[in-house]
């Protein structure tokens, strides 16, 4: 780990300060710390300005409206969503991701919004310093080439978020601040580009302040991840599955992914709604999966390995909703 270099630090007390503040250049938004702070001492990256947002009021507050709809700010911890009884009661799959990232003490201290605009991850970025100059520097940091996929203009480093498929899958929307004072919501799946580098949809100066989640009434829903070890460990590939169920149709399905591409991904699934669950539906849907997802040698973990635990955890997912056992949370 390196030493820090000198970082200014500056603590909001509004949306309108912190907004102003990211949009100076080289300015970064500080939540827990837990993914930025390690990737710092690992000299990836040399923010001038790091803009913690913890002293906002209100940042990492949760309330249900009138509709029954549901508010999360971007400053809520995940231990506290995880323990909410509203969240456990109403969005289980949402409790379940949050509960699964990484170790109890770091839940403490993420947040919502670090955790959803995580950095991107790769066998060749999240190295020491002193290795990724005798191994040449990549395209996401320092370098001119991706070690990924040779000669390529783009990045391909990993999206490995555990609680972004299980909020595009229950169909939340992203809740984002400017500098300029205006505002505006997005569905959470365009606060995301697939560019390993890139990452991100935000302007400078803007941030994300909350996430919204319509009443998940009628929708059955669970996120399941695989990885080496049951705590600390980012997802070797994980998954989100919603669905309605009436009778012998399946009247809603939805599908998002992690750990396989350079953004969490939502499948495309519209076909097999008004289906019946059989085991040819299932195959279908693994088969669907594999094809959309995009499992290359990112990690330490076999690419075949991380590609069938992505299939089969989806297609135990969806049998285990249709057939209505209640999600874990």
């Amino acid at each position: 780990m390196n030493a820090l270099a000198s970082i200014s630090l500056q603590r909001p007390a509004s949306l309108d300060e912190a907004a102003r503040l990211l949009a100076q250049d080289g300015a970064c938004a500080l939540g827990g710390g837990t993914d930025l702070l390690p990737n710092l001492r690992r000299g990836l990256g040399e923010p001038g300005l790091l803009v913690d947002l913890g002293g906002i009021p209100d940042f990492g507050a949760c309330a249900i409206d009138a509709d029954g709809a549901l508010r999360i700010g971007a400053g809520m911890t995940l231990a506290a969503i995880a323990a909410d009884a509203r969240i456990r009661a109403g969005w289980p799959a949402l409790a379940t991701a949050a509960g699964l990232v990484a170790g109890p003490t770091h839940r403490l201290s993420a947040t919502l919004g670090g955790n959803l605009c995580q950095d991107t991850r790769c066998v060749f970025y999240n190295q020491s310093d002193w290795w990724r100059s005798g191994n040449g520097y990549c395209l996401k940091y320092r370098g001119d080439t991706c070690h990924v996929v040779v000669k390529n203009d783009r990045c391909y480093a990993t999206y490995h978020g555990d609680v972004a498929p299980a909020l595009m899958v229950l169909g939340a929307e992203a809740e984002i601040a400017g500098p300029d004072g205006g505002g505006r919501c997005i569905p959470l799946a365009d606060l995301f580009v697939e560019d390993g580098a890139r990452r991100l949809t935000l302007a400078a100066g803007e941030l994300l302040v909350a996430v919204h989640l319509p009443p998940a009434a009628g929708w059955r829903a669970d996120y399941a991840k695989a990885r080496v070890r049951d705590a600390v460990d980012f997802p070797l590939a994980g998954v989100a599955v919603a669905l309605r169920r009436e009778g012998e149709r399946l009247t809603g399905l939805r599908v998002a992914i992690t750990g396989t591409n350079s953004a969490p991904l939502q499948v495309s699934v519209d076909d097999f709604v008004g289906q019946p669950w059989s085991a040819e539906l299932a195959a279908a849907l693994g088969e669907a999966v594999r094809k959309q997802s995009n499992v290359l040698q990112t990690t330490v973990a076999a690419v075949k390995y991380r590609r069938r635990v992505l299939v089969r955890l989806t297609q135990h997912l969806a049998a285990t909703l249709w057939a209505g056992v209640p999600a874990a949370a």
